[in-house]
């Protein structure tokens, strides 16, 4: 189920700024040799992610899920001078293709890569971070967003892709385990005192949080 019509996407997508040729060729590579493209957060929320990474100018960023590589570049493009990804995913089918688009990108030294269980890697990684991205497997939401929390800085902030999933969270009978994940990540984060959220319609959903 389409969470925003699918003309209106396009819509958005012809009036916003068009992708830069190597995330075209990447977006066609992902389609080639990847299972579930859709993974891939696409044109109108890699612009999304660049605009936030812009207006945060942060210095230190960590993406949890990196995929082919699509939203480390769009997030890349935004940085202010001297700003870093981490990236990390467990695939090295993901990362084979996310390597060579990201080493022949116009900012290969903006991203740094980190193959292994996302958690293993947030564990060894000092804070603070200006900004985290959280798009890996959906069961580990929680204990993602818990392990990030204490290392995010006092002005920064967790973005939480596919907190709709395909608006599939306001279905009762739907209890597949990415569903139940999600239901339980949107409910532990409105839960928490310690932040302030907004979740959005952007594509998949994604939930903007902040510590108090």
């Amino acid at each position: 189920m389409d969470i925003v019509p699918r003309d209106i996407e396009h819509y958005a997508e012809a009036h916003s700024s068009p992708p830069p040729e190597h995330l075209l060729a990447l977006a066609v590579e992902t389609e080639l040799a990847l299972d579930f493209p859709q993974m891939m957060v696409g044109a109108l929320e890699g612009r999304f992610l660049e605009m936030l990474v812009f207006s945060l100018a942060p210095q230190r960023v960590l993406e949890i899920g990196t995929f082919s590589g699509y939203s480390a570049l769009s997030m890349a493009a935004g940085l202010p001078p001297g700003g870093h990804i981490i990236t990390c995913d467990i695939s090295e089918k993901h990362l084979d293709v996310a390597r060579r688009f990201i080493e022949k990108s116009p900012y290969a030294d903006r991203i740094e890569i980190r193959q292994g269980p996302a958690l293993d890697t947030i564990a060894t990684l000092d804070g603070p971070f200006d900004f985290v991205f959280i798009d890996a497997d959906k069961p580990n939401y929680i204990n993602y967003y818990e392990a990030v929390l204490p290392k995010l800085s006092p002005r920064g902030l967790i973005a939480a892709d596919n907190t709709l999933w395909s608006g599939q969270v306001i279905d009762a009978s739907d209890t597949s385990e990415g569903t139940v994940a999600i239901r339980a990540f949107n409910d532990h984060v409105r839960d928490d005192r310690r932040t302030e959220q907004v979740q959005l319609t952007v594509r998949d959903g994604v939930t903007l949080i902040r510590k108090v």
